[in-house]
């Protein structure tokens, strides 16, 4: 499906307009909350609780934002929503209540995270989340397979794919060599055919994304902290996603 204008209409929020001097964290009520009043689209990342709920929350554990430890999926949505974020009155939201808040004043792009193993439980979910919602919301991941999923689990949203040019560093390099060419170069797009790319944006220009701006389909770019980085984002995507300033 093309994707809806409203996609690429203003600058998109990362996690939310969070400032951590002002106890406004990433992904919290607040930074939601921040971004609507500025006008701001929002992107914003689920993870699966143990009871199969999706909460708006970037980490698979809690040890870096908040004062507790260990894995997300180990622990109930209602216990997580008794969790503080470090330095921040905010809690740990489920994704209705984080939608329920912004109320659609501005667009939602939602990151679905992805351990790569195959498993679609929070993908599934969050496709309950926001059905029967005519909110713009957004959906993208990094994993291929949840993109393609998300089709027949919510047909009639826009799906995007969320990419760079390198997946050998970090937490992507246990992924086998093929995966890493295919993720890299979107090898992948005729199965999972998304409406639009989110790219990084210290990987730009790139052919794989200016081929997809070739044949109309949009591209978001993360994340922009710097000048440099927006002047990149002027020139090679239709959006950009931001972080650390205020546009």
């Amino acid at each position: 499906m093309p994707a809806p204008s409203w996609l690429t209409a203003q600058p998109v929020a990362h996690r939310g307009l969070h400032v951590v001097a002002d106890r406004v964290l990433e992904n919290t009520p607040g930074a939601a909350l921040a971004a609507v009043a500025r006008g701001f689209a929002i992107e914003c990342d689920v993870q699966l609780t143990a009871d199969g709920e999706a909460v708006v929350f970037h980490d698979f554990t809690l040890d870096r934002l908040t004062g507790e430890s260990g894995r997300i999926d180990t622990r109930t949505a209602a216990a997580l929503a008794g969790i503080v974020f470090r330095d921040s009155d905010d809690r740990i939201p489920t994704l209705g209540d984080f939608l329920d808040l912004v109320g659609g004043r501005v667009p939602v792009v939602v990151e679905i995270k992805s351990g790569f193993d195959g498993n679609l439980a929070l993908t599934r979910r969050v496709a309950e989340v926001v059905a029967g919602r005519d909110d713009p919301i957004a959906l993208m991941s990094f994993d291929p397979a949840i993109v393609e999923a998300l089709a027949e689990l919510a047909p009639g949203r826009p799906r995007g794919i969320t990419a760079e040019a390198n997946y050998d560093h970090g937490e992507w390099a246990r992924l086998p060599a093929a995966m890493q060419k295919s993720l890299g170069h979107l090898l992948h797009m005729e199965h999972s055919r998304p409406d639009f790319i989110a790219w990084h944006v210290k990987d730009l220009p790139h052919a794989a994304p200016n081929m997809a701006r070739y044949f109309g389909m949009p591209v978001l770019t993360w994340t922009v902290r710097t000048p440099e980085d927006k002047e990149t984002a002027m020139q090679y995507a239709d959006q950009m996603i931001f972080e650390g300033f205020v546009p």
